[in-house]
């Protein structure tokens, strides 16, 4: 676990993803279309990936644990926090705050 709230904090936005993911994918796009750079780890390339899917699966409360997002060093959740956050418009001041963006 403390692996992944050190990688979790040391970007202002951080993704845990796997490759084959389609919503891993989406958040990703999102991300990417806000004109945000997160640090990206696929927990299917990386050798500790089972180890940091098992500590993000405690942190987030529930299965699965993929896609994980960090803004700021804190744990935002998966997909549904993320589109919630976007839907509500509280996703872009928090990756503004976090120093992700500059809009």
């Amino acid at each position: 676990m403390e692996r992944v709230l050190r990688l979790g904090s040391q970007k202002a936005a951080v993704i845990f993803s796997t490759s084959s993911c389609c919503m891993c994918h989406a958040i990703k796009r999102l991300f990417c279309e806000l004109g945000v750079n997160p640090a990206i780890y696929e927990l299917d390339e990386d050798s500790k990936g089972r180890e940091m899917e098992k500590a993000l699966i405690s942190l987030l409360g529930r299965g699965p644990s993929v896609p994980a997002v960090f803004i700021g060093g804190k744990l935002i959740g998966s997909t549904d926090n993320v589109m919630s956050l976007h839907l509500s418009g509280h996703l872009i001041p928090k990756l503004k705050e976090a120093g992700a963006i500059w809009l």
